[in-house]
């Protein structure tokens, strides 16, 4: 340590700095100048040996104090007590408790449920019965490729209100009444779980049958798949025959409905255009009862056939009296008759004018010109009345046609099957579900038992 603080002192150095100067200065009057100069350099290099050994024993000093530091730091922890080794697990009372909770509560409910499943649990046979809702179409090809859409819309529009009527009161109702549900399905004895209770409300046949009952519909394709379930496979096969029987009524009621509604509008009009042709044909009856004509135009045609007669007669008088006035002497008989004829025809073809003119009588004793009139507005109505006959009835025939071209039915793909063997209840499924779920919610049990536990 002296070392180190003389080497630290500059005054060490600068002594010997100082000696060389003194030396090289003494040295200027000596003659050999090469000596003065080798002495120079010797006192340079003296003094950069004495610095590096400085710096070598500066750095040597700070770590020994780095080292003396971390030996302090070393004895201060080596103060703490070190905790001992953990001791090796062992079981103990609550372990115990989880063991027996879980035998408790999963395996002894697992093994009771699996008894009762293989020893009380009854046979059930299924019966699967399939079927859509078909429309007839029987139109043009473009029609027809023009009515997909239509078509395929409607039948999915039947098949909705289907899926939705098999699963309803009503249809349970309708097939109680028709086999006797009750006694169907309370047959089997010792099986509670399975059966359904005597003396049951309609509500819980319904909700037995969701449980015996299965329907599959495919929206993509229209297709519904039924499977029953009954504790005798014919009694399955009877349940599935009813369900297509009361399905087929559905439909065709709805049928008659879609077949009504658009036939009704038709008939509707159609019993208009009768009643309006009826009327105009009444009063042509009472305008004929009443003028006595038939037909005016023929009457007409009648009275002008009448004239020209007259006008024929007229000219033929006219020309018999020029001649016999070139043939015969003045006050000749014959002159005299022939011009009386003359004057009848002419008074005859007046009297047959003023019956065209106003203030003519006709027949009935209106003139012509006001018969006419009515009788053509007359027949004007008839006419009219009878093209919107001619056109509702057309209508009413095209609707009808339509309407049953375009009736639904039920067709069946899968008729109802006889099961030979039961399948059902799925005895191993059910029981390893039920093992499953208890030793869920028993694990669940535990964490939070042991949460609660690790907060304490």
């Amino acid at each position: 340590m002296t070392n180190v603080d003389n080497t630290d002192n500059p005054n060490s150095s600068g002594s010997a700095q100082k000696r060389a100067d003194t030396a090289i200065d003494d040295g200027d009057a000596n003659p050999n100048r090469e000596a003065r100069v080798a002495e120079r350099q010797a006192a340079a290099e003296l003094r950069r040996a004495e610095l590096a050994k400085a710096k070598e024993e500066r750095i040597a000093l700070k770590a020994a104090k780095a080292d003396a530091k971390a030996q302090k730091e070393v004895a201060k922890a080596l103060k703490f007590k070190v905790p001992p080794t953990a001791q090796a697990a062992q079981v103990k009372r609550r372990h115990w408790g989880v063991l027996l909770y879980f035998c408790a509560f999963v395996l002894l409910p697992t093994a009771l449920s699996g008894w009762y499943l293989y020893n009380r649990a009854a046979d059930q046979y299924p019966s699967t019965i399939g079927f859509s809702v078909r429309a007839e179409e029987n139109g043009a090809a473009i029609e027809i490729l023009g009515g997909l859409t239509d078509l395929s819309s409607s039948s999915g529009k039947d098949t909705d209100i289907l899926f939705e009527f098999i699963q309803s009161q009503q249809l349970v109702q309708q097939i109680d009444a028709k086999l006797d549900l009750h006694e169907i399905y309370t047959k089997v004895e010792n099986d509670p779980i399975f059966s359904l209770k005597p003396d049951s409300p309609i509500e819980d046949l319904v909700d037995y049958w969701h449980r015996m009952v299965k329907v599959f519909y495919d929206g993509g394709t229209g297709l519904i798949e039924i499977r029953v379930l009954a504790f005798d496979p014919q009694d399955a096969q009877n349940i599935g025959r009813a369900i297509f029987e009361e399905s087929s009524k559905l439909i065709n009621e709805l049928s008659a409905i879609s077949r009504d509604d658009a036939t009704r509008y038709a008939r509707e009009e159609l019993d208009r255009a009768v009643e309006r042709l009826k009327q105009a044909r009444e009063a042509i009856t009472a305008f004929r009862l009443r003028t006595q004509i038939v037909d005016p135009n023929a009457d007409v045609q009648t009275q002008m056939g009448l004239l020209g007669t007259l006008q024929t007669q007229l000219a033929e008088a006219l020309i018999e009296l020029e001649l016999l006035r070139e043939t015969t002497r003045d006050g000749d008989p014959r002159v005299a008759q022939a011009v009386r004829r003359i004057g009848v025809i002419r008074n005859q073809i007046e009297l047959e004018r003023r019956k065209f003119g106003v203030g003519g009588q006709g027949p009935g004793g209106e003139d012509y010109a006001s018969v006419f009139a009515e009788y053509e507005r007359l027949t004007v109505d008839r006419e009219f009345a009878e093209q919107a006959y001619t056109v509702s009835l057309s209508n009413y025939d095209a609707a009808l046609s339509e309407a049953q071209r375009k009736s639904r039915y039920l067709a069946a793909y899968i008729q109802p099957t006889l099961a030979e063997t039961s399948k059902y209840p799925q005895r191993l499924i059910l029981l390893g579900l039920v093992g499953l779920f208890l030793t869920m919610i028993w694990a669940i049990m535990v964490l939070i038992y042991y949460s609660v536990r690790d907060r304490r």
